[in-house]
């Protein structure tokens, strides 16, 4: 037998007492860190914190935007199943549009990804929907052309995209644009740490 800790609340509280002690949340607004605690419980790393960038109200906006019955746009399945239906605050939609059959005939003509390509289904449901993309770095460029085009503007965009090709340059342009973004600067994000943060902001309780 292996000595362990078996009980679950127990485990719950000691991993956010931990995140607190350990990672340096003190320059981050009260909403933004208790998100952000969310998000290094799910990657394990307390140093993501010093990546995190975000525009002032965009917890606040995303927020209203859930109570006010906005869906949650996400460029991957894989974030879409790690939204917790049951933390949103007006059974809010959860849409992604990747396996949609018009995906690869929309990629071939756009000469992209499917994942970019799927966003161009969100255009009736993009005005003031939260945004989660946590796969695809062409997905997040693919949606400041489309609001730099004039297609409507989502509430706030959680621009957590992971990888080695695109996807620090992707936050970038996003954390550059007009929109409320949350962002992890660099190659680090992925579909975890996005529905993490979709999670805790839905919530609005650590």
């Amino acid at each position: 037998m292996y000595e362990y800790e078996r009980d679950g609340a127990a485990i719950y509280r000691q991993s956010f007492a931990t995140i607190r002690a350990e990672a340096d949340l003190h320059g981050l607004p009260d909403d933004v860190g208790r998100v952000v605690v969310r998000m290094i419980h799910a990657c394990g790393q307390v140093d993501l914190v010093d990546d995190v960038a975000h525009s002032p109200g965009v917890v606040a906006r995303a927020r209203e935007a859930l109570d006010a019955g906005a869906p949650v746009l996400c460029d991957a399945q894989m974030v879409a199943a790690g939204v917790t239906r049951r933390r949103l605050p007006e059974g809010n939609d959860v849409v992604c549009t990747l396996d949609d059959p018009r995906v690869p005939g929309l990629a071939a003509d756009l000469a992209t990804t499917r994942t970019a390509a799927a966003l161009e289904l969100w255009r009736d449901r993009l005005d003031g929907a939260v945004v989660a993309i946590g796969n695809a770095p062409t997905a997040l460029f693919h949606l400041l052309e489309m609001v730099a085009a004039g297609a409507p503007r989502p509430a706030a965009v959680l621009g957590i995209p992971v990888g080695f090709i695109g996807a620090a340059e992707s936050k970038e342009a996003l954390a550059a644009s007009d929109l409320e973004f949350l962002v992890v600067r660099g190659r680090r994000g992925g579909s975890a740490i996005t529905a993490a943060a979709v999670n805790a902001i839905a919530s609005d309780v650590e």
